[in-house]
């Protein structure tokens, strides 16, 4: 049996990384974030390219 694949819309991501919707659509626009049309308007997201955006800060103990 295959893995279901999760999406999440722009909202449910935004929620869940407490970064607006507004910086996900222009990470989208710029290339950065892959999302997935379904129709002619609805997008979603698979939660693990959104969480490949995030990075750790290097701070002077690293």
């Amino acid at each position: 049996m295959t893995p279901q694949r999760t999406y999440e819309s722009l909202a449910q991501a935004a929620q869940r990384t407490h970064v607006s919707v507004k910086t996900l659509r222009r990470r989208i626009s710029t290339g950065q974030l892959r999302a997935y049309r379904y129709g002619p308007r609805i997008l979603r997201l698979h939660p693990n390219d959104v969480d490949k955006l995030m990075r750790p800060v290097p701070n002077a103990r690293s």
